[in-house]
């Protein structure tokens, strides 16, 4: 079981970290809504195909929780991000998500009856001073970036917190597979509106460069939406929510890669922001042992 789990966090952590450098990809040709739109849409279609005799064992008590965890993990995220990277290095959108873990802690504390120590505490606070850090120093860095955009990723960050402890507390018992088929089978109208009313059918297919934002998008819909939400799902029910939530260590230092790759750069004050950050998020997971 111990193996297993790191071997989910490795694997997501790759995939979620190359999305950011999809969306990216994706963005040239295609709009922040119809990416968001069309993530959910695709990821739907594959997964009803291929857990539609999960879908139909579902219990009727796990419903509600599949649409909670759906909506606010699936759904608004997919949105926000592709709004966040049209304005803000990528890069620097994945480090602000390391912010999950933080409020992971914060809101299991709170509302869930999960009990924390005073070194993970503090980790809370260190990780929001980087995090204010990062967002300054981005500011000075790229003014021509609006970071004020940096709140979509802190409600994201809320979001997939919530979800966390909601899987771990109502959906323990339950397929992870049914849960994400489940919760995209209940976003496709909604995301089929958003589709409806974005302009979708203005676009001109027959240009290159529509046709690779389509390709970008379909791979982020496949693996980092698709397959990586079914694999997240799992190492929650296996893990601790805090555990899981450290997957964004590992999707920043992909993120950062592929970004520097694309021609991103950070400044030597961005980096000393990311590693307040790490540090604080460091401290958040750190426990006397890891279960």
């Amino acid at each position: 079981m111990k193996g297993r789990k790191w071997l989910y966090l490795g694997v997501i952590s790759l995939v979620w970290g190359s999305s950011f450098i999809l969306m990216k990809k994706a963005l040239i040709g295609l709009a922040p809504f119809q990416i968001g739109a069309m993530r959910i849409l695709i990821s739907g279609v594959l997964l009803f195909v291929v857990a539609f005799d999960k879908i139909i064992k579902i219990e009727k008590r796990h419903w509600l929780p599949i649409a909670q965890v759906a909506f606010i993990a699936s759904f608004f995220p997919a949105f926000f991000f592709a709004f966040v990277i049209d304005e803000i290095d990528s890069s620097v959108s994945a480090v602000l998500s390391s912010l999950t873990p933080l409020i992971t802690m914060i809101l299991g504390a709170l509302f869930f009856g999960f009990a924390y120590q005073k070194k993970q505490i503090i980790g809370i606070f260190v990780g929001l001073l980087g995090t204010l850090l990062l967002i300054l120093s981005g500011v000075e860095n790229n003014p021509d970036q609006n970071y004020f955009y940096t709140l979509l990723i802190l409600l994201s960050s809320i979001g997939y917190a919530l979800s966390l402890n909601i899987i771990k507390s109502k959906l323990q018992d339950a397929n992870a597979m049914a849960i994400t088929a489940g919760g995209f089978l209940l976003l496709f109208p909604f995301a089929f509106l958003v589709l409806l009313f974005s302009g979708f059918e203005e676009l001109n297919f027959s240009r290159e460069i529509v046709q690779h934002s389509l390709g970008y998008v379909f791979l982020l819909s496949l693996l980092g939406t698709a397959f990586a939400k079914v694999l997240f799902n799992k190492l929650v029910q296996i893990s601790t929510p805090v555990f899981s939530s450290s997957v964004t260590y590992l999707i920043t230092v992909v993120a950062v890669s592929w970004g520097f790759i694309d021609g991103e750069r950070l400044s030597f004050y961005q980096i000393v922001a990311i590693s307040v950050v790490f540090t604080g998020v460091y401290l958040v997971n750190k426990k006397k042992r890891d279960t």
